[in-house]
């Protein structure tokens, strides 16, 4: 059996290490999980990761879980072009600065951006506190400015000249408050440009059909009383 990739493109994690895989031309079978579905607790795919998370990997019979893990799982057997995790010392570090400080900075701002402004509303039809939803917004924009001025300064990419998975992970998680309607691009301009410089590294058509589905999230249909009691203790982290 060759390489398998399980994922849900809602996902952030997993829609980086599809459009890592598929711009690498890495053979894999995709495995979807849905989690609004809660196929990531079915006793199949427990086996594959105890975690109960994806994106996950099964390659023979090793498994792997943790996006940044895989990503570099990848990019290391593949032989992918050394800009995405790049051989020098100091390069690297950037890259892995940027990995280590996202999982509790950006990604989670951008995360509960996108649930409290359309998911809670949308799809569990709860209103979440004017308050709460303005703290969040000035988070992530505290965030974005981070990102602006410690990781992407005057470059072109995030750890220099060349597009590296530090990109592919930061412009993921800023899809995330665009499909609930933050136009978090408009009055950051250097931010912008870098979005389309790594857009039209990956290839726009790669990038639109790795976000198809979260760009439609806002037209779910409201989620039955099952699936609501399934979400309600992950729903709560992003409140």
């Amino acid at each position: 059996m060759g390489l398998e990739l399980y994922l849900d493109l809602l996902s952030q994690p997993c829609r980086a290490v599809y459009i890592f895989a598929k711009k690498n031309r890495i053979p894999f079978e995709l495995r979807t999980v849905d989690l609004l579905k809660g196929q990531n607790h079915s006793d199949d795919f427990v086996q594959v990761n105890p975690l109960r998370k994806v994106p996950a990997l099964k390659d023979g019979d090793f498994t792997l879980a943790e996006s940044v893990a895989i990503l570099l799982y990848l990019a290391r057997k593949y032989e992918a072009p050394d800009h995405w995790y790049p051989q020098d010392l100091q390069a690297r570090a950037r890259v892995d600065e940027y990995l280590s400080w996202q999982h509790t900075a950006l990604r989670m701002s951008c995360t509960r951006a996108m649930w409290q402004k359309m998911m809670f509303p949308v799809f569990l039809g709860q209103r979440v506190p004017p308050e709460t939803l303005a703290n969040t917004l000035a988070e992530l924009d505290r965030c974005l400015q981070l990102l602006e001025d410690k990781f992407l300064k005057d470059q072109d990419f995030l750890a220099g000249p060349h597009i590296s998975v530090a990109d592919l992970v930061a412009i993921t998680e800023l899809m995330h408050p665009v499909s609930a309607g933050c136009d978090i691009f408009k009055s950051r301009p250097k931010l912008a440009a870098w979005r389309q410089r790594v857009e039209a590294a990956v290839g726009e058509d790669l990038f639109r059909e790795a976000h198809a589905v979260l760009m439609k999230a806002k037209d779910l249909p409201p989620a039955d009383t099952a699936v609501k009691e399934r979400l309600k203790p992950l729903a709560q982290l992003f409140l």
